[in-house]
């Protein structure tokens, strides 16, 4: 017979399976002495980013995470954990879990993966402090316009002294 106990474990783990499965963003935080209304705010902030947040027992975490072929970040669970996982701009949810980890300094970023990288804490740091997504695009942007802006100015300059030159010319047999 199986108990009420197997049945929402095999729920959850279910859940944080499909949850986790082919995800390109998954990050680790540890947390405590954080109040449940802190952590239903970051859920909130997280899905708005388009992320998912799920507090899951330590051994459902690294057994689902065994399951999926993760294990290299099964070593990253340790104490009261939540994870997060989405699709969607990997620097916008580190940027918002960096910024609870400062508000609540008793939590932490323990490291995640990103496109089946495994990320430290400090990875994880670092990408949130890069610029936004569109922040990045347009720098990249200004710098492919930048040399085609030149090479532009450059030629209508050599056109311009050209025309310059002509109605020099044209000027003196007026005269």
């Amino acid at each position: 017979m199986i108990k009420v106990g197997q049945l929402y474990r095999q729920g959850l783990e279910g859940q944080l399976k499909k949850g986790l499965d082919k995800k390109d963003n998954i990050f680790i935080l540890k947390y405590s002495k954080v109040s449940s209304s802190a952590m239903n705010d970051l859920r909130k902030e997280l899905k708005r980013k388009g992320a998912k947040m799920l507090v899951v027992r330590n051994t459902i975490a690294r057994k689902t995470l065994k399951d999926i072929k993760l294990e290299g970040i099964a070593g990253l669970i340790d104490g009261p954990i939540a994870i997060v996982y989405s699709d969607s701009d990997a620097v916008n949810i580190s940027k918002t879990l960096a910024k609870f980890v400062k508000e609540h300094e008793a939590s932490q970023l323990q490291g995640g993966v990103l496109q089946q990288s495994i990320l430290s804490a400090e990875d994880v740091k670092r990408l949130a402090s890069l610029p936004a997504r569109e922040v990045l695009l347009s720098m990249l942007l200004s710098a492919i316009q930048s040399p085609l802006s030149s090479l532009a100015y450059v030629l209508s300059a050599k056109t311009r002294e050209l025309l310059y030159a002509l109605k020099q010319i044209a000027d003196k047999k007026k005269e």
